[in-house]
């Protein structure tokens, strides 16, 4: 009785779907049994659908996670039904990637919108020290001769992507691949467009690297910078002339708290007196040699760096070395220190964002290693889930030869800024930040800086 009521049901619906079909082809026959055959085909289609989602769980994979798990040749293609209060999810097939293993994407969209005043002239339109906080762009005049400029800056440069790939190998380790990019375009929109009309930015490659058992290949943060100890600032770094910033090519091995890493090398150069522009001189043969200790707890985390380098320009060499000591320390649930302190003869390009240069030339084109300090304090206090606050102040000094640089290079740079970031919403901030900042060169010229600065950031 069940049989024929299910044949009388199949057939009524194959009559039915070819009464639909028959109005644009009313010259055409029915073909009630090719209909049928239809029918009990997609019904088989079904059933090895409902097979496949029990056999994984009866789980639907995430939208910003995708696992291959097989070759394609053997790999049903396949979309998931959409799952009670959640969105439809699907499966990414990667015909090139290695069975088991797993794909995610993430990322931010950040808006900054700041007005800024600067005590000596103003910092060039489409430059980095109008997108953030750039010390070394801050303008310098003697007393009395400058002119305060006051402008406006609206952008959303910093919004990033990523993209990573994780495979659980047979002896189960991790292999990671990593890639990540911003709209930033080096801080010029000269080749990519401009603030008249489109507002085109270029792509800017951040972090591109591949990870196994301890080894990481590929460019990301040098391994002489805590990135664990920046403060929760709504300006892109905030304490920029005391934090060691750098990103670049390397290879590392890490073990247990130790890390040791070769990275790319690169020397900038101040000329004799500073009768011409710094510049970079292409010229090393060493690369730049790391090493780092961490202990990390419930407390925070602490840690110290060291670097070696080998300067050269044409036959001409020097060489320098540095120390950083950073860390953050918590206090109770809702307060944290953060600080950073760095220094060396050589350290150059590695504090500040270059704000003084790794060597210098004398009379007869010999190199000289130059040295320079710099460090920065951060207190973060959360009032409650949703609204925290942020103190920070931050420094650094030159020790520069004026004999040979001349008196038109930075001497020392400093900047304060509190700020209030709400959250509204999970991974949504809205913050508000004051800064003031000013710059000395070696020759007494000063400037300052005062920006109010806000952001809106959502994270994915």
């Amino acid at each position: 009785m069940l049989r024929s009521n299910r044949k009388g049901a199949r057939l009524s619906l194959a009559l039915a779907l070819a009464a639909a079909c028959a109005a644009p082809a009313a010259a055409q026959d029915i073909d009630v049994a090719a209909v049928e055959a239809r029918l009990g085909q997609m019904e088989q289609e079904m059933r090895e659908l409902r097979a496949l989602l029990e056999a994984h769980g009866g789980t639907a994979v995430s939208p910003a996670v995708a696992q291959s798990s097989a070759p394609v040749a053997t790999t049903p293609a396949t979309a998931s039904a959409p799952v009670a209060a959640a969105p439809t999810q699907k499966t990414v097939a990667m015909p090139g990637a290695a069975p088991g293993t797993t794909f995610s994407f993430g990322g931010f969209i950040k808006l900054d919108a700041m007005t800024t005043s600067t005590s000596d002239g103003k910092i060039a339109d489409g430059s980095a020290g109008r997108l953030f906080y750039f010390p070394g762009a801050t303008p310098v005049a003697a007393d009395g001769q400058g002119e305060r400029s006051t402008y406006s800056d609206i952008h959303a440069q910093f919004s990033r992507f990523a993209f990573s790939a994780d495979t659980r190998t047979d002896s189960g380790n991790t292999l990671k691949a990593y890639i990540e990019a911003d709209m930033y375009g080096g801080g010029s929109n000269a080749l990519a467009g401009n603030e008249t009309i489109t507002n085109t930015y270029a792509l800017t490659l951040r972090q591109a690297y591949v990870s196994y058992n301890g080894w990481l290949a590929g460019q990301t943060w040098s391994n002489f910078q805590d990135v664990a100890a920046l403060p929760d600032t709504v300006d892109f770094t905030g304490p920029s002339e005391g934090t060691v910033f750098s990103r670049q090519a390397q290879v590392r091995y890490t073990r247990g708290p130790w890390s040791v890493s070769v990275e790319n090398p690169q020397t900038t150069v101040t000329p004799y007196l500073s009768q011409a522009a710094r510049f970079n001189s292409g010229d090393n043969r060493a690369p730049d040699v790391t090493a780092r200790w961490i202990t990390r707890g419930d407390w925070g985390h602490f840690t110290v760096a060291g670097l070696a380098r080998s300067f050269r320009n044409g036959d001409a060499t020097a060489s320098g070395a540095a120390l950083s000591v950073s860390g953050r320390f918590n206090l109770g649930a809702n307060d944290d220190i953060r600080y950073m302190v760095s220094g060396g003869d050589g350290i150059g390009r590695y504090l500040g964002f270059a704000l003084g240069t790794d060597t210098v030339l004398d009379a007869d084109g010999g190199l000289h290693s130059q040295s320079g300090y710099g460090g920065f304090a951060a207190w973060r206090h959360a009032f409650n889930a949703k609204l925290r606050g942020n103190v920070v102040y931050s420094i650094a000094s030159l020790d520069n030869d004026a004999l040979l640089t001349g008196g038109f290079v930075t001497e020392r740079a400093q900047s304060f800024r509190v700020n209030m970031i709400y959250s509204p919403a999970p991974k949504l901030d809205i913050g508000g930040e004051i800064s003031w900042a000013d710059r000395r060169l070696e020759n007494g010229l000063e400037g300052d800086l005062q920006r109010v600065h806000t952001h809106v950031k959502y994270n994915f």
